[in-house]
């Protein structure tokens, strides 16, 4: 908990989402670095990441501010405006994209956890993709990591459960590889994603 904050919740697009690229960026750098995702990230590529959701006209990028400071973030796009490896596992699998609304990150900065804004970030993020009437698949994806792995915490815990009282069902059959660089790794190696859904 953090003491006499009061958070508020915007949603950021045009030159408002342009401005707040690179604190963004630098936010997905510190929350991802822990695990799960251990992932050595840099200014360069985020900001090149982020660039996704200044070219979709649908994006919805939630971000929590205490005063002028970002302090969490969660994005969403329609899946067809999302890059080709994100979309491979649902072409595959036969599914029509211009029906799924798919959810990118959801970082917070920890002091800010237990109060409520990870429900908050989905809320906006389902809120809009319904609000255009022609989706009805939400989905995101989460990084599979073994219960041994070297570097899990034994304080971790799983959002699954969350994941689970949201609506949302793991799926086996949707996998994707995602490649990025382990925080103390030289290079980048692949990492198995697996897909959540919620079907409205």
């Amino acid at each position: 908990m953090v003491a006499d904050s009061i958070v508020e919740i915007r949603r950021l697009t045009g030159e408002d989402l342009q401005r707040e690229l690179p604190a963004l960026a630098r936010l997905r750098i510190e929350v991802f670095r822990d695990f799960p995702y251990l992932y050595e990230g840099s200014m360069d590529y985020e900001q090149k990441y982020l660039e996704v959701y200044l070219r979709s006209s649908r994006c919805a990028m939630i971000a929590a501010y205490d005063q002028q400071r970002i302090v969490g973030a969660a994005s969403a796009l329609p899946l067809s405006d999302e890059n080709d490896y994100v979309q491979e596992p649902f072409l595959h699998a036969g599914y029509d994209l211009k029906r799924i609304f798919y959810f990118g990150e959801s970082v917070l900065l920890p002091s800010y956890r237990g109060q409520g804004l990870g429900h908050a970030f989905f809320d906006r993020r389902e809120e809009v993709a319904r609000s255009y009437g022609d989706y009805d698949i939400t989905c995101f994806c989460a990084v599979q990591r073994s219960e041994r792995h070297p570097q899990r915490p034994s304080s971790y815990r799983s959002l699954e459960s969350f994941w689970t009282k949201r609506g949302y069902a793991s799926r086996a059959e949707l996998q994707a590889e995602f490649t990025w660089r382990d925080v103390g790794d030289q290079k980048e190696t692949a990492k198995k994603m697996t897909y959540w859904l919620k079907e409205w």
